[in-house]
């Protein structure tokens, strides 16, 4: 397990960093940046319901923006239902133990609101977005000499992915996935899926789970980890490519 790794936010035995997210905020807008830098943290499963997030000192170093504006990130997360704030001896800052379930979306004065439903419009928005991103990703991934560590790293992801619940299986495909995006080198490129793939696990958690689906999802994320592994790019777009579009072929068919 890498020791980079923060006992607080690694809840579950992943290799990933629980800070994978709570890097520099690049742009004008930190306040709505570091919102959804904490937001995606906690509905990507990087820090689970119950965790405690680091101090906001510390948070605020990470994320290269002042306490108030991570003081006032973390109210706002309060206040939608992502956060539980307690005081005294063993206070902190916490993750809600139930989090909200409904999309989330944030208004032009910086509110947070949920957005009931997604217009076909935005359906497509979505699936667009999701198969140029992941694709890319794993196209790049597959062309970079991976590290021991970095290659131990992503098939220990696969195999968790494989063997978990259903209950934990989004929560789980969401971290392989941001991990292929991490191995690409690229802040932004992570940082693009990370919002991309919490828009999409909002589709998902509009339709059922399927069994049948769960074990070819889990067939497509070998492909695409055997291809990045052995370095064939053409083989890495093509398997990510064909996961995508089953998954988007569900969504178009339960909410198309």
């Amino acid at each position: 397990m890498s020791p980079d790794i923060q006992p607080g936010l690694a809840a579950v035995t992943s290799p990933l960093n629980g800070d994978l997210l709570l890097r520099p905020v690049r742009g004008g807008n930190t306040y709505e940046e570091t919102v959804e830098r904490l937001l995606q943290t906690i509905r990507l499963g990087l820090a689970l319901p119950g965790v405690q997030l680091p101090p906001e000192r510390e948070l605020a170093t990470m994320l290269d923006v002042s306490r108030d504006t991570v003081r006032l990130a973390i109210s706002s997360l309060v206040d939608a239902g992502y956060l539980v704030v307690k005081r005294g001896r063993y206070g902190g800052t916490f993750v809600a133990d139930n989090l909200p379930t409904q999309p989330l979306r944030m208004g032009r004065d910086g509110e947070l609101t949920h957005n009931v439903e997604f217009t076909h419009d935005e359906l497509e928005d979505v699936l667009i977005l999701r198969e140029i991103l992941e694709c890319g990703a794993a196209q790049h991934a597959a062309t970079r000499s991976l590290s021991s560590v970095e290659r131990e790293q992503l098939w220990s992801v696969l195999k968790e992915t494989a063997e978990s619940t259903s209950e934990n299986y989004r929560m789980l495909d969401s971290r392989l996935h941001l991990l292929i995006a991490e191995l690409t080198g690229s802040p932004s490129l992570l940082s693009q899926v990370a919002t991309s793939r919490m828009r999409v696990n909002e589709l998902l958690d509009g339709i059922p789970l399927l069994a049948p689906n769960i074990a070819h999802s889990n067939e497509q994320h070998e492909a695409i980890v055997l291809a990045i592994l052995t370095g064939d790019t053409d083989k890495a777009s093509a398997a990510m490519a064909d996961h995508v579009s089953g998954s988007a072929a569900l969504l178009r068919g339960f909410l198309g």
